[in-house]
């Protein structure tokens, strides 16, 4: 098999870093993108609203395990676990306690971090095949366990969670929750950046690299994975609160095994560690398939090629993490 024509495609991305290479140029850049960020509901229909509604979820979803996944580098297959403990806290609290939806997040964000710890704690000492092993069976324990809990509704699910209203407005159409959900993917970059920059987010680089290098230099590795598991976690819970507002109804199926592969997949696609490559990645696992809905049943097998191609030609993502100068 022919080498993948790596020169071109460096030269291109080298191309797109030329046009960011200033503090103006990135500042442009972002305005933009801001500005078809607001514009995107009034210029598109309801469904295509629903739809980067959606995409949007997906970013904050993919930054919460892009901590755990790429800063950390922990390999975890139930990250939709954190997601379903958010989405149900949520509606248990609202519907069978009478609780409003900003007292139910809170105990969303606690029930994640226990959630976080428990998964944590007793997997942390584990590597590599092992430990995305112990991160499935997790997922899979939550998912069973809310399918046969009669709090959370069985099988069918949690019906009529109320939508929550903010300083009078009652945010229930796709437009509201679109905004919404603007403003957390935002929230979530800012967060992730900042973590990123910060000691804790050098401890998570080191112990990445090299686990045994980082605890000689003083770094106890057990506790800063267990912090990357807790703050993935607080980020699947307040993604899993608003989805579950967003829906008003949730159901097992909705955290499956399929939706941790999908969020693993726009982090790794995108480039692990990269926060512009994740939320590219996040955009483009939800996107892809509803652009290619024309082709019919061929769309699935033309986004999988898709996927293939990038892997091969760009085996660290499309928009991959450089080296910390």
């Amino acid at each position: 098999m022919a080498a993948p024509p790596q020169g071109a495609t460096a030269s291109a991305w080298g191309g797109l870093a030329l046009l960011l290479d200033t503090r103006f140029k990135r500042s442009l850049a972002i305005s933009v993108v801001l500005i078809a960020m607001v514009a995107a509901p009034f210029l598109f229909g309801p469904y295509a609203t629903v739809i980067l509604t959606n995409a949007l979820l997906y970013v904050v979803l993919a930054l919460g395990l892009n901590i755990v996944v790429g800063y950390a580098g922990l390999l975890d297959l139930g990250f939709a676990a954190f997601f379903a403990v958010g989405a149900y806290t949520v509606g248990i609290t609202t519907l069978h306690f009478g609780l409003n939806f900003w007292l139910a997040l809170p105990l969303a964000i606690v029930f994640a971090i226990i959630a976080g710890v428990i998964i944590g704690t007793p997997t942390l000492r584990l590597r590599s095949d092992y430990l995305a092993i112990v991160t499935l069976g997790f997922g899979e324990i939550v998912r069973i366990s809310a399918r046969n809990l009669r709090e959370t509704g069985g099988a069918s699910g949690l019906i009529g969670i109320d939508s929550p209203w903010i300083l009078g407005w009652h945010i229930e159409t796709p437009r509201d929750f679109y905004f919404v959900f603007c403003v957390l993917a935002i929230l979530a970059v800012l967060a992730s950046a900042r973590l990123a920059n910060s000691r804790l987010g050098r401890a998570w680089l080191y112990v990445r690299h090299d686990e045994d290098a980082a605890e000689a230099m003083g770094i106890d590795r057990v506790k800063v994975k267990l912090a990357a598991y807790i703050v993935g976690a607080i980020y699947g819970a307040i993604a899993g609160a608003f989805f579950a507002a967003n829906l008003g109804a949730i159901s097992p199926e909705s955290f499956s095994f399929q939706q941790s592969v999908l969020i693993l997949m726009a982090v790794i696609l995108g480039g692990m560690g990269k926060i512009p490559g994740v939320v590219l990645g996040a955009f483009i696992v939800i996107l892809a398939p509803e652009l290619l809905r024309d082709v019919g049943d061929l769309r699935l097998l033309i986004f999988a090629v898709g996927l293939l191609l990038i892997m091969l030609f760009r085996p660290s993502g499309i928009w991959p993490a450089g080296g910390r100068k």
